[in-house]
């Protein structure tokens, strides 16, 4: 007999319906799938002979055939077990082929025939919304992550006989309430800037790069609070929208890295990558692309601490996302499109031992091993970085001082006011951030006066500035103006954005 499934599989964050066909038919015992499945799916036969009987249904002892169509796009992941099992059942008269019809189904199988949670589930919703179907049976710890999608009715399995007792009419299945517009963003953020002793001029960078949805470096000696100034930034940014936290959500249903229990990440990613990190874990990619820690904080941060210490390799492929917003890794066949539009902070010390420019301490590098060590961040990237801040070492007088200066929540209220002006200004562009603009639209909203345009010349001129990095200055001082809620750029603004190019200066000047 003939049985059809309705299921699906993931490339890159994007889904696509797959039927999944059961033959039985009489001759040896055999079991193949066909249908370009990779190794764990065709490593499904196993479990699902293992399961079936577990549950207490017979398995069939002819010769099995499980075509996974279309033919020609790759199967992968766990998610087909439950399908092909339900093929196998249906093939023998044990569930009502029309009972199947409209209905995703997937879920990896336990040999015991209980029901195992899958990657992917959000995509898959998706996929099943748009392709008009009535519902999908998914893994009971999945059911949630599958309900964020409207429009499509989720019912939760937990094993091989519970579905099948529903497939056969004998108990009815219980769908879960799916979100919706109820969606609210959980500000759940336990670091707060109100922590940080002193560093208020590293305080106001990380404001201002909040503001505009600016990249920022900062250099200072080991136990300034480079690292701690960067875990706070994601507090001080604007909550998740609901089709932000969708598609981030999209990107760590993927990866299997939803919070156990929710549907969405509702809060700002923060990555920090360890500088081992293959330019394959960063950006995404392997035979089966994966999504790489850029797309992990997608919508959120990403944290690059001890800066020179990535491989040269790992850091140029930064440059792309950046600039972008997105990945893209293409194959022979296909190319997968990650989304990857991240604030980039980075942190490094200002020479080999740490201490150029340290009041306290003496540096022993050589200006040759310094300009070596800076120079292991090339300069197409460090253009690419908006603003780049000094942090000093921290007094004795700040580290035991009582006044704990600006909090989180004031912070957060002021890069709100900011971004709402720019999305204002932006409402009928495509970008939402100072940071985003383009030459073209950096002429239109960004004029100075005399005195303004006598200082950025001045700056450019000595420093030697790129075109690229004159541009930055120019969006920085924006924002610095947005924050201020001015209309225009004035003097002030300039000068304030030209002291967050440190590292176009010679650090022995």
């Amino acid at each position: 007999m003939l049985s059809q499934v309705l299921s699906g599989t993931v490339i890159g964050i994007e889904a696509f319906l797959v039927f999944v066909e059961v033959d039985i038919s009489s001759g040896l015992p055999a079991f193949s799938t066909v249908g370009l499945p990779e190794v764990a799916v065709r490593e499904s036969k196993d479990r699902v002979k293992a399961s079936i009987r577990n549950a207490g249904y017979s398995f069939p002892s002819d010769r099995i055939t499980v075509n996974l169509a279309p033919a020609d796009v790759k199967k992968m992941g766990t998610g087909f077990d439950l399908p092909i099992a339900l093929g196998i059942l249906a093939a023998s008269g044990l569930i009502p082929a029309a009972s199947l019809a409209e209905h995703m189904i997937l879920g990896e199988l336990s040999l015991d025939g209980s029901i195992r949670p899958a990657h992917g589930v959000l995509s898959l919703a998706a996929a099943a919304r748009k392709a008009g179907l009535r519902g999908m049976f998914v893994p009971a710890a999945n059911a949630v992550e599958a309900a964020v999608v409207d429009g499509i009715a989720v019912y939760p399995v937990e094993s091989i006989p519970s579905i099948v007792e529903i497939l056969a009419g004998k108990a009815q299945p219980i769908p879960v309430q799916a979100p919706g517009e109820d969606f609210s963003n959980k500000r759940t953020y336990a670091e707060d800037f109100r922590d940080v002793r002193g560093q208020e001029n590293a305080k106001r960078a990380l404001e201002v790069a909040a503001a505009g949805g600016h990249n920022i470096l900062m250099v200072g000696p080991p136990g300034s609070g480079k690292t701690m100034l960067a875990r706070r930034l994601p507090g001080i940014l604007p909550e998740l929208c609901f089709d932000e936290a969708l598609e981030t959500s999209m990107v760590y249903s993927v990866c299997g890295l939803l919070p156990e229990g929710e549907g969405l990440v509702t809060a700002r990613p923060f990555r920090a990558p360890h500088h081992t990190v293959s330019d394959a874990g960063l950006v995404g990619g392997g035979q089966n692309p994966r999504p790489g820690e850029v797309s992990l904080a997608h919508n959120g941060v990403l944290f690059l601490d001890e800066m020179p210490e990535f491989r040269r390799n790992v850091l140029e492929v930064l440059r792309q996302p950046i600039e972008s917003g997105r990945v893209t890794i293409s194959r022979v066949n296909s190319s997968v499109v990650f989304p990857a539009d991240f604030m980039l902070v980075g942190a490094m010390n200002p020479c080999p031992c740490g201490y150029l420019g340290d009041r306290k301490r003496s540096c022993t590098c050589t200006p040759e091993q310094v300009n070596r060590y800076r120079a292991r961040i090339s300069g197409p990237l460090l253009d690419r970085v908006d603003l780049h801040v000094e942090v000093p070492r921290v007094s004795y007088r700040d580290m035991r001082a009582n006044d704990e200066g600006r909090g989180s929540t004031e912070i957060f209220e002021r890069v709100r006011s900011a971004r709402e002006i720019q999305a204002e200004r932006f409402n009928k562009a495509p970008i939402q951030t100072n940071a985003a603009m383009g030459a073209r639209l950096l002429r239109r909203y960004v004029s100075l006066n005399l005195d303004g345009e006598a200082l950025l010349e001045r700056a450019v001129e000595r420093f030697g500035l790129s075109a690229r990095a004159h541009a930055r200055i120019l969006k920085i001082a924006r924002t610095i103006a947005d924050l201020e809620a001015s209309p225009d750029v004035l003097a002030d603004h300039v000068a304030e954005a030209v002291q967050y190019r440190s590292m176009d200066r010679d650090p022995f000047i």
